[in-house]
């Protein structure tokens, strides 16, 4: 297939899970600071937010104070930030439009509907309704787009291609989210478990759908080392590093070209780092260090997986 006709339906899909694990991220936050911090750092969250999306320059920028009301209008409805929910799914909705053709009837309406109930909202409507609310609609719109794509599109080279962009994203958005996360609820270490320890962490499983996931593998009181571990190395959990790389290994696969092998060798050897890997290798080596080297991964994989199949743009 074309190389433009992928690079189009790979982005659409891959902006689309970006929104929703944007909205994912603002959510645990959100929880959070409605619940008591012992530090008093009632901005921690909220500069965490920034801090995973790699925003706090552009943020600061802005000259904002670093308030919940004014990040969350940035990372939701900036529109001079490429990255917030607003431009996220009207790029989408513009990488849809480009191959409308490739589409099914309800691919195409579902993502043309979303960027046009979101298209008109403003900051002072958005502080009107319930946020919650908000964010569980983002999730389903992406959900749909997901669930229509796998149920009605030909499962040729083009739905691989929308299949590669959510499951890169994904495992992006889920390591980011880790990393920064866990070490700012480990403040005193991971044996400070209490009450809002564990409301905090529930919330953080939450953001990623993995809390009632926790209690059927686990059946134990929630532990940050288990936490990791379901979000790295578990491959039955949706959202897991291990998960997600499964799928781009098979996918890889499938659209191999003659420019691609090294590009699936790569792919292959990030995945076996999660397949053969354990906790306490990683907790040798630190947690940090280990998620900012798949993280470093990640991305150049997403290069070169441009270089090799799509039109070769940086990353957005």
């Amino acid at each position: 297939m074309l190389s433009r006709t992928a690079d189009h339906l790979y982005w659409m899909a891959r902006y689309t899970e970006r929104a929703e694990n944007t909205v994912r991220m603002i959510d645990v936050s959100y929880r959070m600071s409605m619940l008591p911090h012992a530090g008093g750092d009632d901005h921690g969250n909220w500069r965490a937010i920034l801090d995973i999306s790699e925003l706090s320059a552009a943020y600061a920028r802005t000259g904002r104070p670093l308030s919940p009301r004014d990040v969350i209008e940035f990372v939701l409805l900036d529109r001079d930030n490429l990255s917030s929910v607003w431009n996220c799914l009207r790029a989408a909705r513009e990488n849809a439009h480009a191959v409308r053709g490739k589409l099914t009837g309800e691919m195409w309406e579902t993502t043309n509907a979303t960027w046009l109930e979101i298209r008109d909202l403003t900051p002072e409507r958005l502080h009107e309704m319930d946020l919650g609310a908000f964010f569980e609609w983002v999730k389903f719109r992406s959900h749909l787009l997901r669930g229509v794509t796998v149920g009605t599109m030909f499962h040729d080279d083009a739905f691989q291609f929308a299949r590669l962009g959510t499951f890169l994203e994904r495992a992006d958005n889920t390591a980011r989210l880790l990393d920064v996360k866990y070490h700012a609820l480990m403040p005193a270490g991971e044996d400070a478990q209490g009450a809002t320890d564990y409301y905090q962490w529930g919330s953080l499983l939450r953001s990623v759908s993995a809390f009632e996931t926790y209690r059927q593998v686990y059946r134990d009181v929630i532990t940050p080392h288990k936490v990791a571990e379901l979000l790295m190395l578990n491959d039955a959990m949706p959202r897991s590093l291990h998960a997600c790389l499964d799928e781009v290994v098979d996918i890889l696969g499938q659209v191999a070209n003659a420019r691609s092998c090294e590009t699936i060798r790569k792919a292959g050897a990030l995945h076996a780092s999660l397949h053969y890997g354990s906790m306490d290798d990683i907790f040798a080596v630190g947690l940090h260090e280990s998620l900012e080297k798949f993280l470093a991964c990640i991305n150049k994989l997403g290069d070169r997986i441009s270089n090799d199949f799509l039109v070769p743009v940086a990353i957005a």
